[in-house]
């Protein structure tokens, strides 16, 4: 089963060299363990546009869907055989990037 862990960000900003080394770590390892599936990272929420095409003209809106102190800074997609392997590589994963994560199965 694949599951989307979510980094979450505090507003604490780019990876520290050490987290970024940490972070390169855990991915050589979810990718020699069979667990690697996708990931990435991602820029800061404030340069970002939603985009609600459900009426009868695109509405564009500058900024962030939500305004919240916290944001996704990045993701994992991992292949995982239960929910209880998926939520041990998380907790590595977070204290990796030193982040809060979340973790949801995939449809």
């Amino acid at each position: 089963m694949q599951y989307l862990v979510s980094v979450i960000d505090d507003g604490t900003g780019l990876a520290t060299p050490t987290e970024e080394a940490d972070i390169g770590a855990f991915n050589d390892r979810l990718r020699a363990e069979g667990h690697w599936v996708f990931a990435g990272g991602l820029g800061s929420p404030d340069p970002a546009t939603v985009i609600d095409n459900r009426g009868d003209e695109a509405v564009f809106t500058d900024g962030p869907f939500v305004e919240s102190k916290e944001y996704l800074a990045g993701f994992w997609i991992i292949e995982a055989a239960d929910l209880d392997v998926a939520l041990a590589l998380a907790a590595e994963g977070s204290k990796c990037c030193n982040r809060k994560v979340e973790v949801r199965p995939f449809l």
